[in-house]
């Protein structure tokens, strides 16, 4: 039974074609992963079935009564609510049911008509009896279950939503969804802001799911263990493949060369017969067939061009630095307002460490990186960096100026002596090209936000990188060209990943975050 059914999907964007008469069916029980290049259109994808964004032909459906949520990172919720009320507002219609249920309880301590009475008892009787059936007595503890499998516990369920960060309400809101025990649920890369035994946990829990999924997502280690169906956008197309990621990319690198096979000769077919009606449309003998031609020739369903793939190259530049003392990190207290959300920290880093913040605790990571870059005072303790470092850094959290500027404005403001042609020929390297390097970033994918980032990064001499989850948002081949110029720079990295293949390929040095 289909759950969900797209019948010739078109839609453009800023001229570009991301859907063309494309079709997909989903159907009850489906785990899927969604997949494709920065900017093929994902979460276009996401906004359209959900009904944020319209598509410009073709129809979306969903079966009638189906139950569907959406994790949107982006959504404004309530932030004067604490942690806890909010994840209570998954079960919003049982405490509507309760506090009905009370009100009749009042109004029956007074009522002395018998009939009305009598009714009053049979109404709070068949309430309470639902009340019972849903467990409704033990929600907090069945909320605590999976929000502490997420981490939110971590951040304490009476806290003020509005002083959580952006990682900590997307987790919140995951939590929810999770709660809400939906037929189907639209995920967009819910692993971004969780630590290695959360998306255990969540790994754990969607493969148990006994109902529909979509899932976006760049880690192909989670796709692989959670979905059994991949879906791939490309060239305007939505392809469903059976079988997990590795088994898709046999399939898919299969179709691809077919693809363009026959693009290859549906293009030469045209061609000839283009140059067939221009030699013989002019002759008086030779027009009919030239017309004839002309017609068969505006029938032809033409193929959209293959994506031409350029993998995007990275290059951080180093400056030299040879010491055994590049940062010293002693007794470091870190946290907010004053108190200290970790234990004392103390670490050291030469001048050729690569080194894994790792941690399961779901907070302190990004407050540590915070802190040594000065964005946040320290509680106590202190840390030093070496007279003659030089420091690049990556905030997690995609922040810019505003979201109506484009690429060659950031890159200008960030580096006013570069001329236009410099900026265009960086940003083309990380495959941020054409039209994309003048489109406002509000309107560019996050992993193409991602690329302008760190072609800001490629621009300044270092001797030392801190990054903060570098690889969220960045399709496969991206963060195969960021792992090689990583693994070739020469200087000290500290990284902060939720991918533990790629940490532990690049680094030869873990430092664990511990309560």
């Amino acid at each position: 039974m289909s759950v969900l059914t797209i019948k010739g999907l078109t839609h453009i964007f800023d001229s570009k074609t991301l859907f063309n008469d494309a079709d997909l069916s989903i159907n009850n029980g489906e785990h899927v992963g969604i997949v494709g290049l920065n900017g093929a259109g994902k979460s276009t994808f996401m906004n359209i079935v959900t009904g944020k964004l319209s598509q410009d032909a073709g129809e979306v459906k969903w079966l009638s009564g189906i139950r569907w949520g959406y994790l949107d990172q982006h959504a404004n919720i309530d932030r004067s609510q604490t942690v806890m009320q909010y994840l209570r507002t998954a079960f919003h219609y049982l405490y509507e049911l309760n506090e009905k249920l009370e009100k009749l309880y009042t109004d029956m301590a007074t009522e002395e008509d018998m009939d009305k009475l009598d009714k009053m008892v049979n109404r709070s009787a068949a309430m309470q009896e639902k009340l019972d059936e849903s467990g409704f007595y033990d929600l907090d503890s069945q909320i605590k279950k999976v929000a502490n499998g997420l981490g939110v516990n971590n951040f304490g369920y009476d806290t003020v939503i509005s002083h959580l960060s952006g990682g900590q309400r997307a987790k919140l809101m995951l939590a929810k969804l999770l709660l809400e025990e939906l037929d189907v649920m639209l995920l967009d890369e819910p692993t971004n802001f969780l630590d290695l035994e959360q998306i255990e946990w969540l790994r754990k829990y969607l493969d148990t799911f006994k109902g529909t999924f979509i899932l976006i997502s760049h880690d192909t280690s989670f796709l692989n263990s959670v979905c059994k169906i991949i879906v791939n956008i490309e060239n305007g197309m939505i392809k469903k493949y059976w079988g997990n990621y590795d088994e898709f990319l046999l399939q898919h690198e299969q179709n691809a060369k077919q693809y363009a096979d026959s693009y290859e000769r549906q293009q030469r077919e045209i061609k000839k017969m283009e140059d067939y009606i221009a030699r013989n449309k002019a002759r008086a003998a030779t027009a009919g067939m030239a017309n004839s031609r002309k017609k068969m020739l505006d029938r032809i369903d033409v193929m959209q061009k293959p994506v031409s793939f350029e993998k995007p190259t990275f290059d951080f530049p180093y400056t030299l630095l040879v010491t055994k003392h590049l940062l010293d990190v002693k007794n470091l207290e870190v946290g907010y307002d004053g108190k200290a959300i970790l234990p004392p920290i103390s670490f050291e880093l030469s001048s050729t460490d690569k080194m894994w913040l790792r941690g399961t605790n779901g907070l302190g990571k990004t407050t540590i990186l915070k802190t040594i870059m000065r964005r946040l005072p320290a509680i106590k303790g202190g840390f030093s960096f070496n007279p003659s470092a030089k420091v690049n850094y990556i905030e997690q959290d995609l922040v810019f100026r505003s979201k109506e500027i484009n690429a060659i404005t950031f890159m200008n403001e960030t580096y006013p002596k570069m001329s236009q042609k410099e900026i265009r020929n960086q940003l083309a390297r990380v495959g941020i090209k054409n039209d994309l390097a003048t489109k406002s970033v509000g309107n560019l994918s996050g992993g193409e936000q991602v690329k302008i980032k760190l072609c800001a990064l490629m621009q300044k001499e270092s001797n030392i990188l801190i990054l903060d989850e570098p690889t969220n948002h960045l399709d496969v081949s991206a963060k195969e060209a960021l792992f090689e110029a990583l693994e070739q720079y020469e200087g000290a990295i500290i990284l902060v990943s939720h991918e533990p293949m790629y940490a532990e390929k690049l680094c030869d040095k873990v430092f664990d975050i511990e309560f």
